[in-house]
């Protein structure tokens, strides 16, 4: 098999695993098809919340854990999982280090060459979820029911031979007061790493992936692996980009295991990378 193309960081989140929208079988191809130093698990990976009503876990999403463990022993690969709101469970243990490689914590600062990246998941700044998490789960409800007609909407889509199509991220995307959180979310982030003394803020929670620049802070979301299937990775010159898995392609085209993967270089900031060679995403947005 050839050599699987290496990174220094990936930042993966809200992957949910227990919830019926996760995408857990995906998440774990993708880290089977990428090594890095340092990967970063940005909160929501457990989705707790859905476990306690009527998720089910099952071995998918255990095979995801046995693949960052192999990881760990693979690749010396260093592992921090930042805690979500899905998986605030966490809050009765953290911090907690378990060996050299493996630890989970509330926060992080991550460095990347010369600049330091403050990493937390984003629901800190969630007044729905903090203050009246009542509500918070019952939109959790609405946006389940969402991912629920998704699935149907796009199994029709596939008869129809049309490509995946996301109903939540457009509702997200049209709806005024989805539009307005989210800028008022990315500002406050920044605002926080410049308190933290940072140069970037790297977080999760929204579902949205972005690279870009807010008054001199680098904001940078990782995405999801329930809507957009999305990772942030950082080179070895320092320079970070967005990562897609794109869905259709990888049930259209699988990769055979003989096929040899090449290194990934010098990622331009702004083009939207498909995390196999040779795949088209069939997807035009830009999410930066």
């Amino acid at each position: 098999m050839g050599e699987a193309t290496h990174f220094r960081t990936i930042i993966i989140s809200d992957i949910h695993l227990g919830a019926g929208g996760s995408k857990a079988e995906e998440v774990t191809n993708f880290l089977k098809s990428y090594t890095c130093k340092k990967l970063i698990l940005n909160g929501d990976i457990i989705d707790a919340w859905q476990l306690k009503k009527y998720g089910v876990w099952k071995r998918k999403h255990t095979l995801f854990f046995k693949r960052v463990l192999k990881m760990i022993e693979d690749n010396k690969t260093k592992v921090v999982y930042i805690r979500g709101n899905h998986d605030d469970f966490l809050d009765q243990i953290i911090p907690l280090r378990l060996g050299k490689h493996f630890q989970i914590r509330k926060d992080y600062v991550l460095t990347s060459g010369t600049q330091r990246f403050y990493v937390t998941h984003g629901d800190v700044f969630d007044s729905i979820t903090t203050h009246l998490k009542w509500l918070a789960y019952l939109g959790d409800i609405g946006y389940t029911f969402l991912l629920w007609v998704n699935k149907f909407y796009n199994k029709y889509r596939a008869w129809r031979g049309l490509s995946y199509y996301s109903l939540s991220q457009r509702v997200k995307q049209s709806v005024k007061m989805a539009v307005n959180y989210m800028t008022d979310f990315e500002e406050k982030l920044t605002e926080l790493a410049r308190s933290r003394s940072c140069d970037g803020v790297i977080c999760g929670h929204i579902h949205h992936p972005a690279i870009r620049e807010i008054d001199g802070i680098k904001y940078m979301n990782s995405g999801d692996w329930v809507e957009t299937l999305s990772a942030l990775v950082e080179d070895f010159d320092g320079n970070w980009s967005l990562l897609y898995y794109d869905q259709q392609a990888a049930i259209e085209k699988p990769v055979k295991k003989t096929s040899t993967k090449k290194v990934v270089e010098n990622f331009p900031g702004i083009e939207k990378q498909v995390a196999f060679t040779g795949f088209l995403t069939g997807r035009n947005e830009r999410y930066l």
